[in-house]
């Protein structure tokens, strides 16, 4: 029987919550943001020493969540030879896309097509090749990086619910991550084609791009955008976008591309910047 924070969540009308959270992150309000920020930096125990700015400089709980870090504090594996982590957080699954499948929790998958918003054709590249999801926390950084060097090809938005994505709900929702709303973004590069997908959760208000600054949250349709060769290029390591609150991402390489490192295995943290895998050239598959 599912638990009643499952229950709970297939109840709560998810998007209603989420604008409302939104509504108070957004909030410049003096007295309000900081205390927002103060029992959040509490509760969490999170650690500023790595922060830019102080709790008091942020304009917005929304400005502090998506804080950027100090130089240096995330430093970068060799990008030449490894393939590096997108965000600070924990690996909810990695392995393999098999059958167009990817492992979401123990009896529960979904698929690289719905994950990518039905588009088979781009899913068909992914058959066979890797995959890694890594969960962000609350108490994370919130900003998501380059797992590698790539030239934005194309992005499609896809509307959905918002449920929680900690492990409790992954093994107990079916389909979550290709349910959620989520955008899924396809860049083309030396390690070929790869997809990132940030997906979006119970009140994430938002989704940020480098590219288009804030995506249209809770949409109602499916947003499909190509780009023309050349007008985003970004080296591994470089930031692609941010969560309003928190979430998670999911990473797919083509075959033969990458070899995942040896030890790493669902519930191991993670840092941005840190090598998952290694790159393995443009080798054809076998």
């Amino acid at each position: 029987m599912a638990s009643p924070f499952i229950l709970l969540q297939h109840v709560l009308p998810h998007h209603a919550v989420s604008r409302l959270a939104g509504k108070f992150a957004s909030s410049e309000t003096p007295w309000l943001k900081d205390r927002l920020i103060r029992r959040f930096i509490d509760a969490y125990d999170i650690d500023m020493s790595q922060a830019a700015r102080s709790a008091e400089q942020f304009t917005s709980f929304n400005d502090f969540f998506t804080r950027e870090l100090k130089p240096g504090a995330r430093p970068l594996a060799d990008a030449g030879e490894y393939i590096l982590s997108p965000a600070d957080g924990a690996i909810s699954q990695i392995g393999w896309i098999e059958q167009g499948r990817i492992f979401q929790a123990k009896g529960r998958a979904f698929t690289a097509q719905q994950l990518l918003g039905g588009d088979a054709d781009a899913a068909a590249r992914f058959e066979g090749g890797t995959f890694a999801t890594i969960y962000l926390s609350p108490r994370d950084y919130h900003r998501v990086h380059m797992p590698a060097a790539g030239e934005l090809r194309s992005t499609t938005y896809v509307p959905g619910e918002l449920f929680s994505v900690n492990q409790v709900t992954a093994e107990n929702v079916d389909g979550l991550f290709a349910r959620n709303e989520r955008l899924a973004c396809l860049f083309d590069g030396p390690d070929g084609t790869f997809a990132s997908v940030m997906v979006g959760a119970m009140i994430v208000a938002g989704i940020q791009t480098v590219w288009s600054d804030k995506v249209e949250a809770h949409a109602p349709k499916l947003v499909c955008e190509d780009f023309p060769a050349g007008a985003h290029t970004f080296a591994a390591g470089d930031e692609m976008g941010r969560f309003f609150l928190g979430s998670t991402v999911v990473m797919l390489f083509e075959p033969d591309r990458v070899e995942w490192l040896d030890g790493l295995a669902a519930g191991d943290t993670v840092r941005m910047g840190q090598a998952l895998g290694r790159r393995l050239g443009s080798n054809p598959r076998a």
